[in-house]
């Protein structure tokens, strides 16, 4: 099991959170997303080695930004 973590900015609530693990986990391999408004922290669990860009572009697409922890 891999685990990456990222730093997300922007986020609020908890609706901010669904927000990004929708997105997140829809990335072929996610097998697990956990992901906090209050620290900014987003931990993503996988079966392969990730590609930080598509992290990257799931965390733009459900519009925060975020950079590799």
């Amino acid at each position: 099991m891999n685990t990456s973590e990222y730093q997300v900015t922007g986020m609020t609530c908890g609706h901010c959170e669904l927000a990004v693990r929708g997105e997140v986990s829809q990335i072929p391999g996610v097998d697990g997303v956990d992901v906090s408004a209050q620290t900014g922290r987003l931990v993503v669990r996988s079966t392969t080695v990730l590609d930080d860009d598509a992290v990257l572009a799931a965390v733009d697409e459900a519009g925060y930004q975020a950079v590799r922890a």
